[in-house]
């Protein structure tokens, strides 16, 4: 056979303990092999291709421990360590088996796990927390890849900047997934599954870096959004930080006019208690949030609070049709949100992209592409000569092609766009 076989990364169009071949259709309808590049993928290669077998999760709160467990759900054979300052969290990991070591920040067999083995790092602590640790791996050189789940980045970034070793690649990540729980205790492997997780690359990320992070991410079930840096904190006050203080907001009120009975809170319905779940997260954990995050947070209170006036004018001024007018524009609004969605593992499509004498290709293309809002199933860097490479991408069905063409043409990008077919088979000649 002429084609080339290789492994790509990525869960959708995976059918679990079966062959696939991934190819052309040619318009006879046969699947052509000649001259094309197939992927034949098993459960036992999905789970050995989640990007890193080396990692270490420094946080093992609600967060950090979800991944690990995660990690370990999705390949128990890469290795990971936990490192957290709580003795009995490390002993819940290991008990868990999340964690195939637990160790405390000042632990020596933690230095030397990030000098000679550990490929990736990831950071899952509160944000005061991050320079001591970021001091930590420029004490040992560490020479591979860090990333973050921390909610703000405007710290983190500085931090990066100023101490982390040159022989470090960072590329910040921000998982949008939580729960009223905390720590540990309200940790679950699954926390991750279908949730969206803003990955920011930049002109300095090493593309096979990046491609590893996404493989890890995606391998957990995950999808992977592509966000500029400097645009990451004003997004995540919109949808995450300003609902929050929203939902603290409508418990308050409601607590101010409840009696000792407590009467007042056995009305509240399901709409109620699915509005203000997230009011029931650690106050300390969503202060640091708030303090960490407060220019875009306070913007998008001050715009909160002018849109509810709008709402208390209209009522006062006995408008009825400005009242009904916004309520529309947030019906309209809320039914355009992408309901659950499930790819199609019939409709997969294969964009390439050339790298030739450009920096930063996969973080400007990622980011178009999840502008467009198309979900990138994987990423290969294939290396035809030495700097000359050709950035492909696996999509599934969601978003607008037609746009990401457009706009990856408009950015200076020569592309190409390949339908693929999915068939099981029994096996490969």
């Amino acid at each position: 056979m002429a084609a080339a076989h290789r492994w790509r990364s990525g869960q959708a169009g995976c059918l679990r303990g079966r062959l696939i071949l991934f190819g052309i259709c040619t318009e006879s309808g046969n699947f052509k092999t000649e001259g094309t590049e197939l992927l034949v993928e098993t459960e036992q290669n999905r789970k050995a291709s989640l990007g890193f077998e080396s990692i270490c999760v420094i946080g093992l709160g609600l967060i950090g421990a979800s991944f690990a467990g995660a990690i370990k759900a999705a390949d128990p054979a890469v290795n990971v360590v936990g490192v957290d300052t709580h003795e009995p969290t490390l002993a819940t990991a290991v008990e868990k088996g999340w964690a195939d070591r637990a160790l405390l920040p000042a632990d020596s067999a933690l230095a030397a796990y990030l000098a000679d083995q550990c490929q990736l790092v990831v950071i899952a602590t509160p944000v005061a927390a991050v320079d001591d640790y970021f001091r930590l791996l420029a004490d040992c050189n560490f020479s591979g890849v860090v990333t973050d789940t921390i909610s703000t980045k405007a710290h983190i970034l500085e931090a990066a900047q100023l101490l982390l070793p040159a022989s470090c690649d960072f590329i910040p990540g921000h998982p949008m997934a939580g729960s009223e729980l905390s720590g540990i205790a309200g940790a679950r492997a699954d926390l991750f599954k279908g949730i969206n997780w803003i990955l920011c690359p930049d002109s300095a990320t090493v593309p096979e870096n990046f491609q590893h992070l996404h493989e890890l991410i995606t391998g957990i079930e995950a999808r992977v959004i592509s966000l500029p840096r400097e645009e990451h904190d004003e997004a995540v006050a919109i949808v995450s930080h300003v609902p929050h203080m929203v939902a603290a907001c409508l418990m308050q009120l409601a607590s101010n006019h409840s009696d000792d009975s407590q009467s007042l809170m056995r009305l509240a319905a399901g709409g109620f208690k699915d509005t203000t779940r997230i009011a029931a997260g650690s106050p300390k954990l969503w202060c640091g949030i708030a303090f960490d995050n407060a220019q875009a947070l306070t913007e998008g209170l001050e715009e909160m609070g002018s849109i509810i006036r709008q709402f208390s004018d209209a009522l006062e001024a006995g408008d009825r049709g400005r009242f009904t007018a916004l309520l529309q524009q947030a019906s309209d609004a809320r039914r355009s949100l992408p309901a659950a969605w499930v790819p199609s593992t019939d409709k997969l499509l294969e964009v390439r992209i050339p790298m030739i004498n450009r920096n930063g290709v996969v973080a400007e293309v990622t980011t178009i592409a999840s502008a467009a809002g198309c979900n990138i199933q994987s990423i290969e860097i294939d290396h035809i000569s030495e700097g000359n490479a050709v950035l492909s991408l696996v999509l599934t069905d969601e978003g607008n092609v037609g746009k990401l063409s457009i706009d990856l043409i408009n950015a200076g990008y020569s592309v190409s766009f390949s339908p693929l077919m999915v068939k099981e088979h029994a096996h490969v000649e």
